[in-house]
């Protein structure tokens, strides 16, 4: 066992719940600490997005010390605490049975700290924290049972005992690994590497939801190509989206050039162009139908993925034969600038072109999707009857508004009464 002196990271009102939490229990005659992710960050002096307790108090002692509290796995000896406006998650010490669905034990038996930490997934997120104890500093003492300290120094993602038993117990670790490695900028250890490299087809049997969940994470954070990259590399990618393995090594070059917020639907397409994807009607329809169902995408997820694809496909091969109501349609679109800033990643050349075709018709005195001049209702006011007619001439009037051709409402209604003649 080893001690050392955090970085603490302020004393946020989540943090302050939580160590009103640890004095409660401890004041109570029990051991109590931080665990978990949030040990590691505060060590990193990064700010946790939430606290976790573990103590030797059983679920039944907490909910008789809190008053608010709820029973979210008592059966593994986990309850959440609300201190004012945060929630606690507080964990009995436990040592898990065998782990017979490959994502939680069969059985529990509460028990030490140090049984706790050797159960965990890797050696960093199995630091213990008494934020209590400030006789060697202000952010409390560090406890630490499995080497975690040595691996955070070293910034290093290492498994906890066993690498295979580890990743064998719970297949999802696979994808926490490459998740936390590539967000927290650390390596993999090489035999916890190689674990994962062994147990990648054994990835089928989580649900795709959690697998899912995963891969929002890892693309939804700044490291994406990174994490990316090293789940090709370990050849994950297969088992994650039900396919062929993808090109392993430094090739996500679209997804490395998106910014910090890029949104699920662009990081998606991205990825999909950099595993060789084309942007055609079937192949887009092909991959999104694929891809929904391994990551279990929402239809807003579907549908941000297919935009951003079919708009790529037009922008690249149709965009120089459209006039300007096409072009202005096209811009128009829910997904038009997520797929110019895929563009210009793949082409920066042709993105600065369309860009700057954009911000040229955005500028022209008619803009990209003004109001309609005449809409159905203006038609059925006027003696018209809903008929196979009636949107073609809509569309034909709403053209020559984007291109300037009618201006005023007058105008437009002797357009359309010309066409429907």
């Amino acid at each position: 066992m080893h001690s050392a002196q955090p970085q603490k990271s302020g004393d946020s009102p989540d943090r302050h719940a939580a160590v009103v939490v640890v004095r409660a229990l401890q004041e109570a005659g029990h051991v109590a600490y931080f665990a978990g992710g949030c040990v590691r960050d505060e060590l990193l002096g990064l700010t946790p997005s939430d606290y976790d307790v573990a103590t030797d108090a059983t679920p039944d002692r907490i909910a008789s010390l809190f008053r608010r509290t709820a029973a979210v796995g008592a059966s593994f000896g986990v309850m959440l605490v609300k201190e004012g406006q945060s929630v606690i998650e507080v964990a009995t010490f436990r040592a898990d049975g065998t782990y017979l669905d490959n994502r939680r034990p069969d059985s529990v038996r509460f028990s030490t700290p140090q049984d706790d930490a050797r159960r965990r997934d890797f050696t960093v997120n199995a630091l213990f924290l008494d934020p209590l104890d400030t006789q060697s500093g202000p952010g409390g003492r560090v406890i630490d049972h499995v080497g975690g300290l040595g691996d955070l120094a070293r910034r290093v993602i290492r498994a906890v005992g066993d690498p295979d038993q580890r990743l064998g117990e719970d297949h999802l670790r696979a994808l926490r690994a490459v998740r936390l490695s590539a967000k927290l900028g650390f390596s993999i250890s090489p035999e916890t590497a190689e674990a994962i490299a062994r147990h990648t087809g054994e990835l089928s049997g989580v649900s795709r939801e959690r697998i899912g969940d995963e891969v929002r994470l890892m693309l939804g954070h700044p490291t994406r190509s990174i994490a990316i990259d090293l789940l090709q590399g370990l050849g994950l990618d297969a088992a994650v989206l039900g396919a062929p393995a993808g090109p392993s090594g430094r090739l996500t070059l679209r997804l490395a050039k998106l910014g910090p917020s890029a949104h699920l639907g662009l990081a998606l397409a991205a990825w999909a162009r950099d595993r060789g994807a084309s942007a055609g009607p079937e192949e887009i329809k092909s991959v999104a139908h694929e891809w929904r169902r391994a990551l279990c995408l929402s239809n807003d997820e579907h549908a941000a993925l297919t935009g951003v694809l079919s708009i790529l496909g037009s922008l690249t091969r149709a965009w120089s034969t459209l006039g300007v109501a096409g072009r202005k349609r096209l811009l128009s679109r829910p997904q038009a600038a997520d797929a110019i800033v895929l563009l210009c990643a793949e082409s920066p050349d042709d993105g600065r072109r369309i860009e700057e075709e954009v911000a040229r018709l955005a500028s022209d005195g008619v803009g990209l999707c003004p109001p309609p001049l005449v809409t159905g209702d203006d038609l059925i006011s006027v003696g018209w009857k809903p008929g196979p007619r009636f949107r073609m001439v809509l569309d034909r009037v709403y053209d020559a508004q984007l291109e300037g051709i009618v201006h005023e409402k007058a105008e437009a209604l002797e357009l359309a009464s010309r066409l429907g003649v």
